[in-house]
């Protein structure tokens, strides 16, 4: 399965939070699908990371996620920026969630996020639990 990865299942698994064994779980998955990731995603987890101070943390990241997982960058071209406005607007999403809904719809992706605002779009998401239910059904 192609899935694009919200910023938020990346910090749920970076900061230990509620929800990141799951997350991990997910991400563990390397050989089972094709991750994305998108450039503002990437460096939102940077510039949190850098004003904590925790530069060897995004180092590990791009280590393992990019560089060893092979987890791929994606972006929204200068072209498909009407893509992400019309998105805020039609869905009433904020600009990071528009992006990745723009993203998602522009690499025919399937989001996973935690995040319910997706759930208003005609895509939605999906949780990993969700992929992760759907991969044992199979």
């Amino acid at each position: 399965m192609r899935l694009l990865v919200d910023t938020n299942i990346l910090l749920e698994v970076i900061l230990e939070q509620e929800k990141a064994e799951e997350a991990q779980r997910l991400l563990a998955e390397a050989k089972e699908h094709s991750f994305f990731l998108t450039d503002y995603s990437l460096h939102s987890i940077g510039l949190l990371l850098f004003r904590r101070k925790k530069h060897h943390v995004f180092r590990q990241l791009v280590s393992d996620m990019m560089v060893n997982a092979g987890m791929r960058i994606i972006s929204i071209k200068l072209d498909d920026l009407d893509a992400v406005v019309e998105a805020a607007e039609r869905f009433n999403l904020d600009f990071d969630d528009a992006y990745q809904y723009a993203a998602t719809t522009r690499y025919k992706l399937t989001l996973v996020s935690f995040d319910s605002d997706f759930d208003r779009t005609d895509s939605g998401r999906k949780t990993p639990a969700e992929i992760l239910s759907r991969q044992a059904a199979s």
